[in-house]
This record gives C-alpha cells, sequence and structure tokens, in this order.
C-alpha cells in the first residue's frame, strides 16, 4: 500500500496550551461555574475526635429548621442497601489483606477527625450549616493512635479488630538470603532511618460534585472536580449502588489540579447520589478549604529502616528496606499499592544492585486515609536510596558523583535487583552532563562567597528513576465531522496537564491537517465509553498509543470510501495533508469530503452510511522509564537555619518530547512541589487526641514563588519502544526527584556539623536546632524564641 505523507511537524514543536486563553480569560468551566438553580445544597457534619464511639446521634430538631430537606445518617444509607466504599488495590499480602468496611457516613464509631457522620440536605447553605449545628452527637471517646511506631507496639489502641496490631497486611518481595547473605560479607554496610512526610495535595480547586436522577430513565448523573471517570462510575456502580455501570453517568468539567487524590470515590459522593434519588432535586456540594485537609487523601507518610552494603572498592552489593506505611484509619481505593507494588517498580533506583529485599507493613491509624498523589510511591523509593548512596559516600569518604558514577546501570535491557525490566536510558551521560552544567568545580569559591555573608553554601546530586505505566491499556475514538474539523475522544483525563494540546498534535501529524481542526473530548463516560484517566504518567503513553491507532482505523476506513469514490484501488491511492488522490491523478477528496460521503447512503452505495470514524483499544502493560539527574545549591543562614535554594539543574529523559514546553511546565510544576515537601509542608496531627495540627494554609506551608530560583532544565531524550510515539511520562518526575536533591545539599551543607540526617521537612527551626545541639558548631540562641 502507498504510504501516507504528512508534512505537518507537530509533535516535537513547543506551542503554548490553546486551553491557557480560557483559563485566564475567565471562560473556564470549573464546578462552581455551573449554574445553580434550584439546587439543593449539601453539608457534611464532620467527626471532632480522632477516634470515638457513636452512643448517639440525635437529628430531629435539625431536621424541622426552616429550609432543611433532609438529613442523612449511616442508618439511612445501609437502609437505603448501600454498600461500603471499594479498596480495588489488591497486592499479595503474608496474610490476607484486611479490609475493614468504609461506609460513607460513619457507623457507630469514628476513626479518624473529620469523618463525614451526618450529611445535610437544604435549600442553601446558610440553612444546611445552621442544622449541622444544632444536630446533637454524643460521642464515648476511645483512645487514639497517629504515630506508626506507637500504632505497632505492644500495648497500642486497635483501630480495627480485625486488624491484630493495626496491620493491614505485610508485603514481601525480593531474595531475604541473598540481602542477608551480602550484608554479612559487605566490606561496609550503611543503615539510615528515614520518615518520608505525610503531605496533601492541596489542589487549587477543592473537590466538590452535583448530582441528578432522571426517575424515566433511572440514571444518576455525578458531575465532579474529579478525574478517573470510568473508574469512579464503575466503583459506585458495583460497589456501593450495586446497580449496572450504565446507570451512573460521570462528568468533569474543567478541573482545578488533582496530582492524584481526585482520582477516586470519596465519601460525600454516596449521600449526595442517594439524595438526588429521593428528594428528586438536583444536590451541591463544594468542599471549604478546611474540610479538604481534613477529609482529601493525604500522601506519602512512610517510615523506613534502610540498609546499603557495599564491597571494599565502593560497589553496591544489597538493599534492604524495612518500612512501615501508614494507610490512616481505612484503605483507600488505591492505598494499599503505594508502598508496596509501585514502590518496588522503582526500588534501587538509577543503580545495579544485585540483591534487594523489601519487607513492607501497612498500619492502620487515627488519620486520613493515604492514596496516590503525584507519583504515589516512586518518589518514597527514589528518595531513601538517594538519600543512602550520599550517607554512603560521607561515611566512607568518597565524592558523591564517583559513588553513583561507579553503581549507575550502563547496560541495557537492565533488570533491577527486584525483577524490573528497564528497557532503555542514559542514566550516566545523565550524571556526567549534570555535572558539567551545574560547574561543580566553581563550586567552592561560591562557598567562600556565601561564607562571607554568614551563609553557609551546599550542593546536593540526586538521580531518579520513574516507572511510568498507571493502569495499562486505553480507549480512543476520532471522528471526522463534515464541517472539516475532527473530534478526539480520549479515556485519559487532563486537569491541566495541556491535553487539549498535546493529543491534536499528535493528531495533525497523522493526519496532516492543521492543529486547529482538533476538538478534544474528554471525562464524560456518556461520549467516551471507556478509559483509566491519568496517574502514573500514562496519559501520553497510553493514551497516546490509543489515538495513533484509532486514527490508523479511520484511515484505513477512509481509504477503502476514497477508493470506491475515486475509483481506484486503495493500494493506489496516496494520502497527504488531509486528502486522498489517485497516484498521478488530478482529483482528490479531503476526509472532510469522504465523512460527508460517509454519512450519505446514496453515495456509500448500499453500505451502511455511519459516518468516518476509528477506534481503538490497546493493551499496553509496559512500563516505561523516564529518569534523569538533578542538582540543587542551597544557602543556610548560619544564624536562624533559614534556608534559600540558589540554584536548580535537571538533565532528564523522557523520551520523545511531542511539546518540549508543556514537558517543561510539568516538570517545572513538580519541582516545586518537591521542594515543598523537603523543606515546607508537613500534616501533623497532635499525638495525643488525634486532632490536626496543620488544618489549613496558616499552619501548612506551601512553597512560594519567591522560594523557587530560576530552574535550568534540558532534556536528552532516549525514545521508548514501548510504545509508537516513544514517548516517556512527565507528570511526577519533578516530584519525585527533587525532596532528595534539596535534602541532600541542605546536609551537605551542614556536613561541618556532623549532622548525619535530618527528615523533611527540614525546617529552618529544624536546622537551627540541630546545629545548635552539636557540638563543633554554633547557632545564635537568640533567633529563635523558645
Amino acid at each position: 500500500m502507498t504510504q501516507s505523507i504528512t508534512r505537518n511537524q507537530e509533535c516535537g514543536r513547543s506551542r503554548r496550551r490553546v486551553e491557557d486563553l480560557r483559563f485566564v480569560s475567565g471562560r473556564g468551566t470549573y464546578l462552581d461555574d455551573l449554574p445553580v438553580t434550584g439546587q439543593l445544597v449539601g453539608y457534611v457534619l464532620r467527626s471532632p475526635l480522632a477516634h470515638a464511639r457513636i452512643a448517639q446521634i440525635e437529628v430531629t430538631e435539625a431536621s424541622r429548621m426552616r429550609g432543611v430537606v433532609r438529613i442523612y445518617t449511616a442508618d439511612d444509607l445501609l437502609a437505603a442497601g448501600l454498600g461500603p466504599l471499594p479498596c480495588v488495590a489488591r497486592i499479595p499480602s503474608v496474610d490476607p489483606l484486611v479490609v475493614p468496611p468504609r461506609h460513607a457516613l460513619a457507623h457507630q464509631v469514628v476513626r479518624h477527625i473529620g469523618e463525614p457522620v451526618a450529611f445535610i440536605v437544604a435549600e442553601s447553605r446558610e440553612a444546611a450549616c445552621d442544622a449541622a449545628e444544632a444536630i446533637v452527637v454524643s460521642y464515648d471517646d476511645l483512645p487514639a493512635v497517629v504515630g506508626l511506631e506507637e500504632a505497632v507496639s505492644k500495648g497500642a489502641a486497635q483501630i480495627w479488630p480485625e486488624a491484630p496490631g493495626n496491620i493491614a497486611f505485610r508485603y514481601l518481595r525480593g531474595d531475604r538470603k541473598a540481602v542477608e547473605a551480602a550484608m554479612a560479607e559487605a566490606a561496609h554496610v550503611v543503615s539510615l532511618d528515614l520518615d518520608n512526610n505525610r503531605v496533601v495535595s492541596a489542589p487549587i480547586e477543592p473537590r466538590g460534585a452535583i448530582t441528578s436522577y432522571d426517575p424515566a430513565t433511572e440514571r444518576f448523573r455525578l458531575t465532579l472536580s474529579g478525574a478517573s471517570v470510568h473508574d469512579i462510575r464503575d466503583q459506585l456502580a458495583a460497589d456501593i449502588f450495586r446497580v449496572p455501570a450504565d446507570r451512573i453517568e460521570v462528568v468533569a468539567p474543567d478541573v482545578g489540579g488533582g496530582f492524584g487524590p481526585k482520582n477516586i470515590p470519596y465519601p460525600e459522593y454516596v449521600p449526595l447520589l442517594l439524595a438526588a434519588r429521593e428528594l428528586g432535586r438536583d444536590v451541591r456540594w463544594v468542599c471549604e478549604r478546611s474540610e479538604d485537609f481534613l477529609s482529601t487523601a493525604q500522601a506519602r507518610a512512610n517510615r523506613t529502616r534502610a540498609r546499603l552494603a557495599l564491597d571494599a572498592g565502593g560497589r553496591f552489593l544489597a538493599l534492604d528496606i524495612e518500612t512501615l506505611a501508614d494507610m490512616g484509619a481505612y484503605l483507600s481505593a488505591l492505598g494499599p499499592g503505594i508502598p508496596t507494588t509501585s514502590a518496588a517498580n522503582a526500588m534501587g533506583g538509577v543503580y545495579a544492585i544485585p540483591a534487594v529485599h523489601l519487607d513492607v507493613k501497612g498500619v492502620y491509624t487515627n488519620t486520613v486515609p493515604v492514596d496516590a498523589y503525584r507519583g504515589a510511591g516512586k518518589p518514597e523509593a527514589n528518595y531513601l536510596i538517594e538519600r543512602l548512596v550520599d550517607v554512603a559516600a560521607r561515611q566512607l569518604s568518597l565524592d558523591p558523583w564517583e559513588l553513583r558514577s561507579r553503581n549507575i546501570v550502563s547496560r541495557f535491557p537492565s533488570v533491577s535487583g527486584l525483577g524490573i525490566a528497564i528497557e532503555a536510558g542514559a542514566f550516566g551521560s545523565n550524571l556526567t552532563r549534570a555535572f558539567e552544567a551545574c560547574d561543580a568545580a566553581g563550586f567552592p569559591a561560591r562557598c567562600e562567597e556565601a561564607a562571607r555573608r554568614g551563609m553557609m553554601a551546599g550542593l546536593g546530586v540526586a538521580c531518579f528513576l520513574e516507572t511510568a505505566r498507571g493502569a495499562p491499556g486505553e480507549w480512543a475514538r476520532v471522528r471526522c465531522e463534515a464541517d472539516g474539523t475532527v473530534t478526539l475522544f480520549l479515556g485519559t483525563h487532563s486537569s491541566g496537564q495541556g491535553h487539549e494540546t498535546s493529543f491534536p498534535q499528535v493528531a495533525a501529524d497523522r493526519l496532516g491537517l492543521p492543529v486547529e481542526s482538533f476538538r478534544f473530548v474528554q471525562a464524560d463516560t456518556r461520549r467516551i465509553d471507556k478509559g483509566k484517566g491519568h496517574g502514573g504518567a500514562r496519559s501520553l503513553y497510553q493514551g497516546g498509543a490509543a489515538l495513533v491507532q484509532a486514527l490508523d482505523d479511520l484511515l484505513a476506513k477512509a481509504r477503502a470510501i476514497a477508493a470506491r469514490l475515486l475509483q481506484a484501488s486503495p493500494d493506489d491511492l496516496v494520502f497527504a495533508d488531509g486528502a486522498f488522490a489517485a497516484a498521478g491523478g488530478a482529483r482528490q477528496l479531503t476526509l472532510a469530503e469522504i465523512a460527508r460521503a460517509a454519512s450519505d447512503p446514496e453515495q456509500m452505495g448500499g453500505a451502511a452510511a455511519h459516518g468516518l470514524a476509528g477506534e481503538a483499544e490497546t493493551t499496553l502493560d509496559a512500563i516505561t522509564f523516564p529518569n534523569g539527574c538533578h542538582v540543587a545549591e542551597v544557602e543556610i543562614d548560619r544564624e536562624t537555619g533559614e534556608i534559600a535554594v540558589t540554584r536548580y539543574l535537571a538533565v532528564d529523559d523522557y523520551g520523545n518530547l511531542v511539546n518540549p514546553l508543556l514537558t517543561e511546565g510539568q516538570l517545572q510544576g513538580g519541582i516545586v512541589q518537591g521542594i515543598g515537601q523537603a523543606i515546607f509542608e508537613h500534616t501533623a496531627y497532635d499525638p495525643e487526641s488525634g486532632q490536626i495540627l496543620s488544618g489549613s494554609l496558616m499552619d501548612y506551608r506551601l512553597a512560594r514563588a519567591a522560594d523557587i530560583p530560576d530552574l535550568t532544565i534540558e532534556f536528552r531524550g532516549v525514545p521508548s519502544t514501548s510504545n509508537p510515539l516513544g514517548v516517556k511520562g512527565v507528570g511526577q518526575a519533578g516530584a519525585i526527584a527533587a525532596p532528595q536533591t534539596i535534602v541532600n545539599a541542605v546536609m551537605d551543607a551542614l556536613a561541618p556539623f556532623g549532622i548525619r540526617h535530618l527528615d523533611m521537612p527540614i525546617t529552618s527551626e529544624k536546622i537551627w536546632r540541630a546545629m545548635r545541639d552539636q557540638k563543633g558548631g554554633s547557632a545564635s540562641t537568640s533567633a529563635i524564641a523558645s
């Protein structure tokens, strides 16, 4: 068959996001922009206690208040036959995975601060809030446990009777005997205990939803600020409402950030949907920022003891990891997979480590449940190996660049110590280029200059290995319209990644049409047959592969129709710039003309006239391996411990780049979040009461523009062979790489004080106290009030 010829060169071109104009001019459509006429308002009464038995809920007086339409409690949901929220993650566990029921409204016992207790439906938010204050809930206090080590200690308060010792699961992977043998024979064993601090995602738009119900079709509609609409639909239908999936429609308008926690069902959606069905009116609920801290899935929250074995020449022999992973009070939808199978894929990072063993215990605590957040297991895996390597270099008096170079994977394909096959990369050259680009040779002079200003300078280097795939497989449909436009239907979902720009670039190259010809449809189960949403840096890899196949399917159908109309053999047709022509012939047919013909029974000569469309569903399950090397410089005020990040460099490999500008933007956002986790962010609970101590942006510090230096970014792509575009994911990489890069730089600056390790967030107070407490250093005792 004559090959298609396209003259477009969209892939590889930096284009500004077409959706940006809509967003910055106030024409975006977020959940709160949708009309409110005639809607009821939902409000959640939440537990003020971290652990208590519900003795009684009295709603009679509240139900009689002006404007109150209905108040739901757990008994109402159970009477309606609604099931608990599911945990869909399934992992191999030494003992069976313990999944206690998580009812949408607390049943008999509350287990974390902010857990929903009652759901009020009223004519206005004011009426709902007044009713919530009138509800009388009698609680019998129970002991709360929020610390990981406390939760697994002997005699700790038990959160679930079916989970002795508060253990939800134990996950083992790797060769323990080989690791122990290597440890016994090693010339050096470096150990480190470290926390990966609990964080919140803090999207600019908190969660919210609007529900409606059509009694004629018995169909629900859930419009939400969320993602992964098909997965949310399927879980609500199968596990909670127990209806066929097509009875629940899930739609997402523009979404103001997600980062993973919006990809799952939440308790509030359940009474919202029930109220719409029972009351016959639309119901709206929008989460306040303070509620977001108490109810949206949190992340990270690991405590790890790690050991790295090295031979006399500094070669890595074995890695042993023991982790306590905080699951919160319930197993969220994807929670168990994050510290286990997800982390295991990236364990050991870019280094050749022959023997690896991973031992993870999932632990229940009286805290908000933990789920996926930008990287979901890979940040934790990369953080611990990069901190270990830096500690090993200092302990063995080796240069941290040299130690990394000795152990970095250099031959591909390579298989990790846990059996993950890494297809290709240029890990070593990224490290070398980062060393050159950061001007490491000039760092001593910068240190001296900083010292003259009373500052201590530090340089940190860290490599990273992402394992990007997400849920395997994806669906796409492409339809040519009679007006010459082309509609792309994708099962992936954008919450700021730029899909409305990047997917049309892919299609433009394939069809030879201007990028402005394409319209993009996502996040609507009514219009999109199936899909896996976003997560795991999967969208362009999985969605792009499905799109390419759907485009090829469309072209094959268009070729057959064009051959009929041009009275030529399909093999003799040439496709170029959106049109088919017979070789050497003067006549051609555009895709728009073929689409019109495909909808005309007369022109189709009796064949089905269903228009011109292509469809594909892929089954790709291979992992791609984004990777790179990051370098940061920091300055620390010797008197106050205040940190300034002065330089940041990334030398990264994301395979082929469809849109380098968008790639850079995604990476920048991840780096900022990673810097935030390293220096500022921490979700803190009172160890006695379980009350959240960082429940607002007054107490939970996010990185600001003034905290971030200019970011220098270089792309050095090695194309992936796992997908037709040769792409790798970038959505999570910055948040995977930045925390250890910053921490390594801070510890380098603090090396003269003999400080080996500080856990994130490395706040100025933490640094000041560490300097003060170490002999041989000095810190002003007047800088921080006692």
